[in-house]
Order: C-alpha cells, then sequence, then structure tokens
C-alpha cells in the first residue's frame, strides 16, 4: 500500500500543498511553474478529493486542462493514496489587483503623479552625484530608469534565462561577474528591461548609475565639443560608478563619438567599474564600430534574447492582465498567445488593445474581438509608419490645440496632454526617439518626453476618455 496517509491527513491542506509544490518544480519548467502555480494554496482534502486554490478562473482552467495529471501525481505521493483533484478560485481572488500591481504595490507607486495631465515638469535623474558646476550643463541630467523595469516584473523564459541570468549576476556583483555585460535582441524582447533593472539594484546599493542611451551620449559629446565643456563631460561619465548604455548600434558611422566613448568606456574599464550595453545585434556584427570597441566588448560576455515561446508569451501576457486588473479569458490569452510572436511590445499592446475596446465599445472581451484585434494590429504593421507632421497634425485637430501651441511654452491642462499624447503616439506609432521628439516638439530636454510618456502610459490604463482620444488619433492617421 505504500506509506501510510495518516500524517499526512493530520497536515492543513496548505501543508500538503506546500510538500507537493516541492515535487512539481523539481518536474516542470520554470517558466511553466511560475505562470500556474506561483499563487496558489492548498484549500481542502475531502473524501479523497484535494481542492487547490488559484488566482483566476483562467488559472483554474488551464491548470485542469494541462497540468491535472502531474499535480494528481505529485499529491498523491505526498498523501501516499491515489487522490483526485480539483482546482477552484480562491474566495479572496475575485479582484486580484484590487488596485495594486502584481508585486503587491500600489498600481501608481512606481510613477509620478500628474494631476489632469497638466505637469511637463522634468524626469527625476538616476544620480545627482555630480559636481554643483555641472548642473548648467545640457547634459547635466540623467534620464530617470523606468520604475516599472525591475526584476520582480520581467518574466523568465528559455528565451531569455541566460541574458537574465547574467543580468542578476552583475546587479549582485558589479564589476565582478562579466564585464562588460553586452544584451542584444530585436526590438521589443525586453534587453532595456533588464538594463534597467541592473540600474535599479545598484541604485539600491548606493551605487552612482548613469544610464543614457547612445543618441544622448552622442547629442550631450557634440554639445560639449561646441560649449568647450568636454573636460565637464568626461568628468560625468567618468565618475560614474555603473555606466548602462542603450542601443550602441546608434554609434555607428560616428566616428567622433566613438573616440569619445571608447576612452570612457576604457576609464571605466580599467577602474573595474561595471558596464552594461544593449544592442539590436551581436558584438561581432558591429565590425563597423571602431576595431577597439568591438574588442572590449567582445572580451565580456554577450547574451542574446530570442522571441519569447509560447509557454513564456502566456506567462507574459497573465501577468499582464493582472496589471491592468481585468479578467481575460483562457481563449482570448490562448489566441493572443498563439498569434502574436514576434515580441513582447506587440503582444502587450495587444492585449492592451482587446481590454481598451471592449471597454470603450462596450463589447464582450471574447475571442470574437480579440480575432478582430489581431486582425487589425497585423493590417496596421503593414502600413506605412506614420510622419512626424501628420502625428502633430492629428493630435492638433483632435484636441483643438494649434501646432504653434503645441510646440511652444504654453502647459495649461489641454495642451500638456495634446503634447503628451503626441508624445506618446511619435514614439509608438512613427517610432522616435525621445531626443527626435524633444526637437518636434519644442522641448529643450528629452527628459520632458519621457515624462510625458510615461504619463500617458499610467494614466491609460485607468483613464477611459484618454483611451478613446489615443484611439481617435490613431484612427485618424490610418485613414489618412
Amino acid at each position: 500500500m505504500g506509506r501510510s496517509s495518516v500524517s499526512s491527513r493530520a497536515q492543513q491542506p496548505s501543508q500538503i500543498w506546500d510538500a507537493a509544490l516541492g515535487e512539481l518544480q523539481l518536474q516542470v519548467d520554470r517558466t511553466a511553474f511560475e505562470t500556474w502555480f506561483k499563487k496558489t494554496d492548498g484549500v481542502a482534502l475531502n473524501d479523497g478529493e484535494f481542492v487547490v486554490g488559484t488566482e483566476t478562473a483562467f488559472i483554474s482552467e488551464m491548470l485542469t486542462k494541462r497540468m491535472s495529471q502531474i499535480v494528481e501525481r505529485a499529491v498523491g505521493h505526498v498523501l501516499g493514496e491515489p487522490t483526485s483533484v480539483r482546482f477552484q478560485v480562491l474566495a479572496h481572488a475575485d479582484n486580484p489587483s484590487n488596485g495594486q500591481s502584481d508585486d503587491g504595490q500600489p498600481s501608481n507607486a512606481d510613477d509620478t503623479s500628474a494631476a489632469g495631465y497638466g505637469d511637463d515638469s522634468q524626469a527625476v535623474p538616476v544620480a545627482n552625484a555630480t559636481p554643483s558646476n555641472l548642473t548648467t550643463a545640457p547634459f547635466a541630467r540623467a534620464p530617470s530608469l523606468n520604475a516599472r523595469y525591475t526584476f520582480d516584473r520581467f518574466v523568465v523564459g528559455k528565451s531569455n534565462e541566460l541574458a537574465h541570468a547574467a543580468a542578476r549576476a552583475v546587479a549582485e556583483n558589479p564589476g565582478d561577474a562579466y564585464n562588460p555585460l553586452m544584451l542584444y535582441s530585436e526590438v521589443g524582447l525586453g534587453k532595456t528591461h533588464l538594463m534597467h533593472a541592473i540600474g535599479h539594484q545598484a541604485l539600491g546599493k548606493g551605487i552612482d548609475v548613469r544610464y543614457t542611451t547612445a543618441e544622448d551620449f552622442t547629442n550631450e559629446y557634440i554639445r560639449a565639443i561646441h560649449a568647450g565643456t568636454t573636460e565637464e563631460f568626461r568628468l560625468r561619465y567618468r565618475s560614474a560608478g555603473m555606466l548602462l548604455l542603450d542601443d550602441i548600434q546608434f554609434l555607428i558611422g560616428k566616428e567622433q563619438t566613438q573616440e569619445g566613448f571608447f576612452h570612457t568606456f576604457n576609464s571605466l574599464y580599467m577602474s573595474n567599474v561595471q558596464i552594461v550595453i544593449t544592442s539590436d545585434r551581436p558584438a561581432h556584427s558591429l565590425k563597423i564600430l571602431s576595431e577597439r570597441i568591438s574588442s572590449r566588448l567582445s572580451s565580456g560576455l554577450s547574451a542574446d534574447i530570442q522571441p519569447p515561446d509560447y509557454e513564456t508569451r502566456m506567462a507574459i501576457l497573465i501577468a499582464k492582465s493582472r496589471q491592468l486588473s481585468v479578467e481575460v479569458s483562457g481563449e482570448v490569452l490562448e489566441l493572443l498567445g498563439a498569434r502574436i510572436y514576434s515580441n513582447i511590445r506587440e503582444l502587450e499592446g495587444s492585449l492592451n488593445r482587446v481590454v481598451a475596446y471592449s471597454d470603450l465599445m462596450q463589447r464582450p472581451l471574447d475571442v470574437e474581438l480579440a480575432r478582430q484585434i489581431i486582425a487589425d494590429t497585423q493590417e496596421a504593421n503593414k502600413r506605412r509608419q506614420p510622419s512626424e507632421r501628420e502625428v502633430i497634425d492629428a493630435v492638433s485637430k483632435h484636441f483643438g490645440v494649434d501646432t504653434d501651441t503645441l510646440r511652444g511654452p504654453k502647459r495649461d491642462k489641454k495642451t500638456a496632454l495634446a503634447r503628451q499624447v503626441a508624445m506618446y503616439i511619435l514614439r509608438e506609432d512613427a517610432d522616435m526617439g525621445a531626443t527626435a521628439i524633444a526637437r518636434a516638439l519644442g522641448r529643450k530636454d528629452h527628459s520632458t518626453v519621457l515624462h510625458g510618456c510615461k504619463t500617458i502610459e499610467r494614466e491609460q490604463n485607468i483613464n477611459s476618455n484618454l483611451r478613446r482620444s489615443i484611439l481617435e488619433v490613431r484612427e485618424s492617421l490610418a485613414a489618412a
């Protein structure tokens, strides 16, 4: 008969389930375990049936369809006798987010307030440990790290586990593990997320972090040359305790900037300062950069991120639905996960659009709507990107704010909201960088653009009027 079940039956259901989870963790891969079992609990044991509580109906459904046999074996092994398993939604999980993010923090805890979208202020710098005489220089402010890009919010799968492990190692022991660390992938797969996560952990240790994009580094370097402040520029970067440089491929063809970057890189490297770099291609494909830079990049660790597999895509969709505080059916998530596989940004964006259309058009959040959104998204991807002028004109017309005012200094609520929506659509749909957007809208500093885009990203999740405005602007651009 095997092991006696008496002592097991005397245990609480939660203890039985903890033991079963220990076995399951050895039998399923990490992504599957984190996706389906992370927020489950043992609820009851009655007449040979063990009840497992889950966070959502979808997770119950998927565990029943895909994991019931392996779970029954694990529970049966713990109890010492064959046991059936049933999954049900926990009573307190009807509204899983309840105004909180999936890490238990208030959903807006990591975002700055922008009452009425009227705040066009600058982003908070990553690090302010710069000499006082630098504060007036155009490049003295570093853009803030995205507060949502942390390790806790990064979904790990087979496609990114090496990059994630390397990023974790660097964050734990900067300068000792892999230096430099280069993360590369196609757009929208999470390399910038991991870079920011490293930065957040380093800041928590009191390290003076310098984060910049290669485009901004180039612009700062050119301004420093013209202003005769190259010494201040060098000091700003070479005094860093960690350097994070996004999209190094932007330096291709810019020999003078490459020279400046190499000397900065070399100074930090020789001082054992951690350097993290992202790129859209591996180091060996960056040969068009100076040979010295390519050689330095190759001396560290390069980790690529591939498009996520199905399990990882499902984990991403579940995490995103929690953030949106929306119950999405299994059929809808499975359809999105099966049909959208190129990058995470498009995957999350499609879920956002399904939820927004359902809310705005008062339509059921069902498979039919998801199919329509997928078809519209794929069709939109075939169309050309809107131009800078088209976006600004469309936003101007929708909000009733003329283009000169949009580019001007006015900061009343109506103008600031229109300006921030323009920033967001220029970045998302016209694929423009923050510096180019700042220039297009007459802003002095690209950090204003980062702040504006972050505000729109946050507020559209909770403001249906804003979602409708963005949708209408995009529809007018598509019809043009």
